[in-house]
């Protein structure tokens, strides 16, 4: 396809009309100029291509459904996700589909987002990194996908208006750089803008994140989106960079841009720009033949072997795994109904579903299984069921305890109330493990919930997630032990909901929400509160051990620009296979402006047999050590001592490696007329400028005592109280000992600073 010659031979009508959908799910063809549709599907944990070219209410093809992002995360095994990317666009390749809506990449500010299932981490790195290669394995196939939603899109309440208010330092070091790595590392065909609007501006509309930032700063190639139903104006919306408007026809929207262009509202060149992407993922999407079918057994074994990754053992007194020949009782309305994704645009039509109590009967050799339903689908307690219940699991050896958020607690479209178990659940939970000291507790659910009431009472735990169509036999599979569970939390499990970081600016009110918290969300804001947690990010247990050894690092002096690598020996410990997911967060003890006791910056998953040791190496790069710093408006490193962390999760440091940085930042200057002493001595031109002043403010000031050191180098030690202060401020203390006005003297000096 020749871009620019199809853009040359098109009319304005035809332009226009190809910047917004044809209809719920396809593009708008050119046919005199041979430019084709192309049609995109919902994912991202499965495709969901409705039988009808209209909204998701109607019925779509089967499709396998894999676990969805919170459980994705926890596998903390990126060639994994790789790999499901690539099944992924196997089954768009066999139902015609050209772009995949997905992946997430939005943070988890609170556990309480009613879409978290849908999204990876609290963590932006760890986000990242998953976002990359699920974006990397799904394009290798030549199927396109949809990086979604840009940007600070964390909530459900009043998702299609709310102004999340958010300063730019937060928005640089915690929403944004998830959605940056995958743009950068894995070229996205497209991105989706958020419903929201970021500190007063529709995304939709959003020139700052859409172009300045995505398209001019990232380099993104793609086309921009909209999200379904996001655009409140089209004209301004492409002038803020957004290519495409979803879903269509939008006939008066249409003409809204071919009356904007006759008038000279709107650039032709600006419409032109949104063309030009369009046609290229259009020209993109052409090029792979669609048609060919998918092998559903392969895909659903795959999906099984993710979930079992993703399984967290959050407790266990060893209990787990099971031995054969037990007298078992099951009990759950999930064992038999089995809770493997949530609700919204996401849900998928599985091409089959694993019941879990099927699969533990098909698991085990030997082992008698009774059954009770325990709780029921509303939120009511029925004392019948919890006393059935425990007269089972009182008469067995085990108890399997399959607990489920029902959809009422957990959906796209509204947020959480809270984060307990249904009352019910509870009160069957406690019922249960009063009777059966071996009490094991499986919860299928998209976000954390609280465990306080019960977790001391119970003997195991773990955390399955909303698991896919396959998760029943991945359960299965753990809990016999044809699995060691290697999943590790992406998110804090709190305490209590009162803990948790946006607690007091949650869900927001009178059409905005503040990040009070600012950088501090997840294990950041638990770590500088030093506040204890249910299970810290990263945590999760084995039927083995591991032991960490020999840690290193490649350089323990370094330039920033060149990085480092860090290494560590692991040794498997006990007596079964098992795979270690080995942490390294970075730590700044001081700098200009406040940063988190530790950030990760690095991880690896390794799979070590009994008895032997792996090296694992995790390189380093400049973005592990910097910061963005607002009055530079850039990221930056400082020099000095920095503590390498490796970890097997935020609260467990295996060694500690202290490090020293050598920046090659150079910082521009940003003094000015209200620049405080303290900012005119950090800044080295600054302070090379105002050395001559500096004896006689201390001498007019009064400030040197008696025996104190003069230095200049401690100046600071000596200024006292006054360093915090303006500097022109200072000056009018004195300003009858001046040779001119203070503001003058002080613009005499900025002038030096800029000739230097």
């Amino acid at each position: 396809m020749n871009i620019e010659s199809i853009i040359q031979q098109m009319t304005l009508e035809e332009k226009a009309a190809l910047c917004t959908g044809a209809d719920a799910w396809t593009t708008t063809a050119v046919d005199r100029l041979g430019v084709p549709s192309m049609r995109v599907a919902d994912g991202p944990h499965g495709v969901r291509r409705p039988k009808e070219a209209r909204m998701m209410e109607h019925e779509s093809f089967p499709a396998t459904c894999f676990p969805t992002a919170s459980c994705l995360a926890s596998t903390w095994n990126t060639s994994l996700i790789y790999e499901m990317g690539q099944a992924l666009a196997r089954e768009c390749i066999s139902q015609n589909v050209d772009v995949l809506l997905g992946p997430g990449a939005n943070m988890k500010r609170s556990p309480l987002g009613g879409r978290n299932f849908e999204y990876f981490s609290e963590d932006p790195y760890l986000a990242g990194e998953m976002a990359t290669n699920w974006i990397n394995g799904v394009q290798s196939m030549g199927v396109g996908t949809s990086l979604k939603h840009f940007a600070v899109n964390s909530q459900e309440y009043e998702r299609f208006c709310i102004s999340a208010e958010v300063d730019e330092r937060t928005l640089r070091e915690i929403y944004l750089p998830a959605f940056e790595k995958a743009v950068v590392n894995a070229k996205p065909w497209s991105v989706m803008c958020a419903y929201n609007k970021v500190n007063g501006i529709y995304c939709s509309e959003h020139t700052q994140l859409l172009t300045k930032i995505l398209k001019q700063e990232w380099g993104f190639e793609g086309l921009v989106v909209s999200d379904w139903g996001a655009v409140h104006d089209r004209v301004a919306s492409l002038k803020g960079g957004l290519d495409l408007e979803m879903p269509g026809p939008k006939d008066p929207r249409v003409q809204q841009v071919i009356e904007a262009v006759q008038c000279g509202e709107l650039h032709m060149g600006v419409v032109d720009e949104a063309v030009r992407r369009i046609l290229r993922i259009v020209d993109m999407a052409a090029q792979t033949e669609k048609g060919e079918p998918f092998d559903l057994d392969i895909h659903h074994a795959l999906a099984r072997k993710i979930a079992g990754e993703g399984i967290v053992l959050l407790k266990n007194n060893g209990v787990l795994p099971l031995r054969d020949s037990q007298q078992v009782a099951v009990i759950g309305h999930a064992a038999q109904k089995a809770h493997f994704q949530g609700g919204g645009s996401s849900h998928i039509n599985p091409t089959r579903v694993d019941m879990p109590f099927q699969e533990l009967q098909t698991a085990a050799e030997g082992c008698e299984f009774t059954y009770a339903l325990g709780y029921g689908e509303t939120e009511e307690i029925d004392p019948g069921l919890i006393d059935q219940a425990a007269i089972l699991a009182r008469q067995s050896d085990v108890a399997l305890l399959y607990i489920a958020l029902p959809d009422s607690k957990e959906s796209e479209g509204y947020d959480r109330a809270d984060l307990d178990l249904t009352t019910q659940q509870i009160t069957l939970i406690k019922a249960v493990a009063a009777v059966q000291p071996n009490t094991v507790v499986i919860i299928n659910n998209g976000a954390p919930v609280v465990m306080g009431d019960w977790i001391d009472d119970v003997a195991a735990v773990l955390e399955a997630w909303m698991m896919g169509q396959a998760g029943g036999g991945a359960v299965a599979d753990v809990l016999f032990g044809k699995v060691n569970p290697s999943g590790k939390v992406a998110e804090t499990f709190p305490k209590k909901i009162v803990d948790t970081p946006a607690y007091l600016n949650w869900p927001g009110g009178n059409g905005e929400v503040r990040y009070g918290e600012g950088i501090f969300i997840g294990y950041r804001y638990y770590d500088k509160k030093e506040m204890p947690v249910q299970f810290p990010f990263g945590y999760g247990l084995s039927y083995t051990t591991f032991a960490y050894s020999n840690a290193r690092v490649s350089n323990s002096v370094f330039k920033d620009i060149e990085g480092i690598t860090v290494s560590v020996d692991v040794t498997n410990t006990g007596q079964v296979a098992g795979k270690e997911v080995v942490q390294v967060y970075v730590s700044d003890p001081q700098s200009d402006l406040v940063r988190p006791l530790k950030e990760l910056k690095g991880f690896t998953k390794v799979e070590i047999q009994p008895g032997e040791t792996k090296t694992v190496s995790i390189p380093l790069d400049f973005r592990a050590f910097a910061y963005y710093h607002p009055s530079y408006r850039q990221w930056i490193t400082e020099d000095g001592d920095f503590n390498i962390l490796i970890a097997a999760s935020a609260a467990d440091m295996r060694f500690v490696l202290p490090v020293m940085l050598q920046s090659t930042v150079e910082k521009v200057c940003i003094l000015s007329m209200e620049s405080t002493i303290r900012a005119w001595l950090d800044d080295p031109r600054g302070q090379a400028v105002i050395r001559p002043w500096m004896a006689e403010i201390k001498k007019h000031m009064n400030i040197i005592q008696e025996g104190t050191d003069t230095e200049f180098s401690t100046g600071i030690d000596l200024l006292g109280s006054l360093v915090d202060m303006p500097l022109v401020s200072v000056l009018h203390w004195r300003d009858q000992d001046l040779p001119d006005t203070p503001e003058n003297v002080v613009a005499d000096l900025l002038e030096q600073v800029h000739l230097l």
